[in-house]
C-alpha cells in the first residue's frame, strides 16, 4: 500500500492542533486526476476552514464537523496519475489550482475531479510562486472587478504587506492606478519594492487626519471599517473590506450602494476563480506580478504554520513544502 503525509483533524481545531497523519494514497476514478503537490500555501482562508471561524464558513465545509479532515484549498505540483476519461491534462503535467471551499491539498498527493478549477502551469513558474499566486491574488481579482477602473485614479491599499494587499498593489499599478499603500516600519521597503508609489508607515503616520482623498480605499486586512474610512473617499468613491466588519455591517452597509448619495459599500464576493487564475498567470508571464513570500514551512511543521498565521504577523504568503 503507498501511503503519504497529510495534515489532519476530523474536527474544527485550533491552529496548533492539526496534526501529520500517514494515509493511504488512491488511484483516480475516471475523471479524476492525482497530483502530487510540490507546494501549498496556509492562508487566512485555510485558517477559517481549519477553526470553523467565522460560524458562516461552516456552511460551506460543514456545520458540526468538517467535510474534508485534510486541510488545503491550493496547490501547485506534477500530475502523477489520470482517470481513463480525463482528456485535458496527462501524466508529467505542470498545474496549479484553487477552491476556498476545500481541496484537502495539504498532502503530498491530492486527488481531483478534472471539474475542479485546475490550470496548466508554465514552466518558467517555480510551484512556490504559483501557490504564492493563488489565494490571496484571487480575492484580489475580486475587489477590482467589482467596480469600474479608469488610469489615474487614487486608490489607498490598507495592508499592503498581506497576501491579497500586496497582489492588489501590483494589480492596481497594472491598471494604471495610484496607488498609496500601508505597512509596518520593518516592511515599508518590500511594499516600494512592489510598484507603490507611496507607502505610509501606519506606526508612525497618521494618515486618518490627511486631506488626500481616494476613488478607493481598499482594506486587505479587514482592521479597520466603513464609519472610519469614508472621510478618506471622494464622495463617489469605493470602499472595500476583506472581512465582514463589525457584527456584519459591510453586508448591510453594500446593500444602500445603489441610494446615490456620498461614497458607498461594496462586499467582494469571490467568484470565477478561473479567470483569476488566467489573469495571475498572464502577469506572472509578463513579469508584472510577484507574488510576495514569507516564509517556507515543511510539512511536519504544519501546525506552526497555521499558529503563526493565525496570529496575523504574516506578510504575504507561508508556503508549506512537500518536497
Amino acid at each position: 500500500m503507498k501511503t503519504m503525509r497529510a495534515a489532519w483533524r476530523e474536527k474544527y481545531c485550533a491552529p496548533d492542533a492539526v496534526a501529520v497523519h500517514t494515509r493511504e494514497i488512491r488511484e483516480p476514478h475516471a475523471h479524476e486526476m492525482r497530483v502530487r503537490v510540490i507546494a501549498t500555501t496556509v492562508n487566512r482562508t485555510d485558517v477559517a476552514v481549519l477553526t470553523g471561524k467565522p460560524f458562516i464558513m461552516r456552511f460551506f465545509t460543514g456545520l458540526m464537523r468538517p467535510k474534508l479532515p485534510i486541510p488545503g484549498t491550493d496547490f501547485a505540483g506534477t500530475i502523477d496519475a489520470v482517470g481513463n476519461e480525463v482528456t485535458e491534462f496527462k501524466i508529467g503535467d505542470r498545474v496549479w489550482g484553487f477552491d476556498d471551499q476545500g481541496l484537502s491539498s495539504q498532502a503530498e498527493y491530492v486527488i481531483l475531479s478534472e471539474k475542479k478549477v485546475v490550470l496548466q502551469l508554465s514552466a518558467k513558474t517555480s510551484f512556490a510562486d504559483a501557490a504564492a499566486g493563488i489565494e490571496g491574488a484571487h480575492y484580489a481579482c475580486n475587489f477590482l472587478n467589482k467596480v469600474r477602473l479608469t488610469a489615474g485614479q487614487k486608490v489607498l491599499v490598507l495592508g499592503g504587506t498581506g497576501a491579497i494587499g500586496s497582489a492588489l498593489v501590483q494589480f492596481c499599478k497594472h491598471y494604471g492606478l495610484e496607488v498609496t499603500a500601508t505597512a509596518p516600519t520593518a516592511h515599508l521597503e518590500k511594499v516600494k519594492a512592489l510598484g507603490a508609489d507611496r507607502v505610509i508607515d501606519y506606526q508612525k503616520e497618521d494618515f486618518w487626519t490627511e486631506k488626500v482623498r481616494y476613488n478607493f480605499v481598499f482594506d486587505a486586512v479587514g482592521k479597520s471599517t466603513y464609519g472610519r474610512c469614508k472621510r478618506l473617499l471622494l464622495p463617489k468613491g469605493f470602499y472595500i473590506s476583506s472581512e465582514l466588519g463589525p457584527g456584519g455591517q459591510n453586508i448591510f452597509f453594500a446593500l444602500l450602494r445603489f441610494f446615490p448619495f456620498g461614497p458607498r459599500v461594496i462586499f467582494p464576493v469571490p467568484s470565477n476563480i478561473r479567470r483569476s487564475l488566467s489573469f495571475v498567470a498572464g502577469l506572472v508571464a509578463e513579469g508584472k506580478f510577484k507574488p510576495l513570500i514569507d516564509r517556507h514551512y515543511p510539512i511536519e511543521k504544519v501546525a506552526a504554520a497555521y499558529t503563526y498565521v493565525a496570529s496575523g504577523q504574516k506578510i504575504g504568503n507561508v508556503i508549506l513544502d512537500l518536497e
